[in-house]
C-alpha cells in the first residue's frame, strides 16, 4: 500500500473548462462582448501542452504556468478582439486559474483519504496559483508540491521523482491520482503506483475520451471518495 497519494488538479481535482467558462462568460456580458466562453477555455487549455514544450525546447525560457497562461491568453484576446480589457481585467482573467471550482467529490474525498495517507497535488500549477486554489476551494492538502520547484513539467521524470525525495519516500510508497493516462504512464514509469479517476465531464463531450477501467493500474475509480473506499479508509 502506498504512504502517500499525490493528485492531478486540473481535471482530475477541479474542473477547469466549468470554471474557466463562467468567469470568460462573465467578463464577455460585462464588456459587452460576443462570444462563445466554452470554445475561449477549450482554447486557452489546449495552448497549455505547445507552451510547456516551447519551455522544453529552449525556445522559450523556465515559465511558471501563470506566465504561460498569460501567453496563450494575450494571443486569444487579439484573436477574440478584446482590446477594451485594461491590464488589470486581464491580469484577473489569467488568475481565474487560481480559483477553480473542485468536482462534487473532490473535497469530501480528499477529507476521507486524508484520515490515512499524507495527501498532496502534483501539479504544473505554480506554487502560488495551488496555494490560493486551495484557499479558494478548501482543498485539504497536507502540503503543496508543484513542478516549480523542480523546474521541470510533467510528465518529465524529474517531477514523479522529486515528489516522493520531497516525501521522503521511495517512489513505490508513493501513488499518482489522475484522470489523464498519460500522467499515470509516465509516473508508473519512474515506480510509482497509480489510480485512474474519471472524469468524463472535463472534456465536450465532442471529444472522445478514453474513459475505460485499465489493468495497467493499480486502481481505477469513478470519483475521489470511490477510490478513498477502494483504499478501505475508515
Amino acid at each position: 500500500m502506498p504512504k502517500a497519494l499525490i493528485f492531478d488538479v486540473f481535471g482530475t481535482v477541479v474542473d477547469w473548462r466549468g470554471s474557466i467558462t463562467r468567469e470568460v462568460r462573465a467578463i464577455a456580458e460585462c464588456k459587452r462582448v460576443h462570444l462563445n466562453a466554452g470554445k475561449f477555455a477549450n482554447e486557452w487549455r489546449s495552448g497549455y501542452q505547445p507552451a510547456m514544450d516551447r519551455v522544453r525546447k529552449g525556445d522559450l525560457p523556465w515559465l511558471n504556468l501563470d506566465a504561460l497562461h498569460r501567453l496563450i491568453l494575450d494571443e486569444l484576446t487579439k484573436k477574440y478582439h478584446l482590446h477594451q480589457l485594461s491590464e488589470d481585467e486581464i491580469d484577473r482573467l489569467n488568475r481565474a486559474w487560481h480559483r477553480l471550482k473542485p468536482w462534487p467529490d473532490s473535497v469530501r474525498g480528499l477529507k476521507i483519504i486524508k484520515k490515512n495517507y499524507t495527501i498532496s497535488p502534483l501539479s504544473n500549477g505554480n506554487f502560488s496559483l495551488l496555494n490560493n486554489m486551495a484557499k479558494h476551494s478548501d482543498l485539504p492538502w497536507d502540503c503543496i508540491i508543484s513542478a516549480e520547484l523542480f523546474g521541470h513539467y510533467k510528465p518529465d521524470p524529474e517531477t514523479y521523482l522529486g515528489a516522493a525525495k520531497l516525501l521522503d519516500l521511495n517512489p513505490d510508497q508513493v501513488m499518482l491520482c489522475a484522470a489523464h493516462k498519460d500522467d499515470l504512464l509516465a509516473a508508473q514509469a519512474c515506480g510509482l503506483k497509480t489510480a485512474f479517476i474519471k472524469r468524463p465531464r472535463e472534456f465536450p463531450p465532442s471529444m472522445k475520451i478514453d474513459l475505460s477501467t485499465d489493468t495497467r493500474f493499480d486502481y481505477n475509480a469513478d470519483s475521489i471518495i470511490d477510490l478513498g473506499n477502494q483504499l478501505n479508509v475508515d
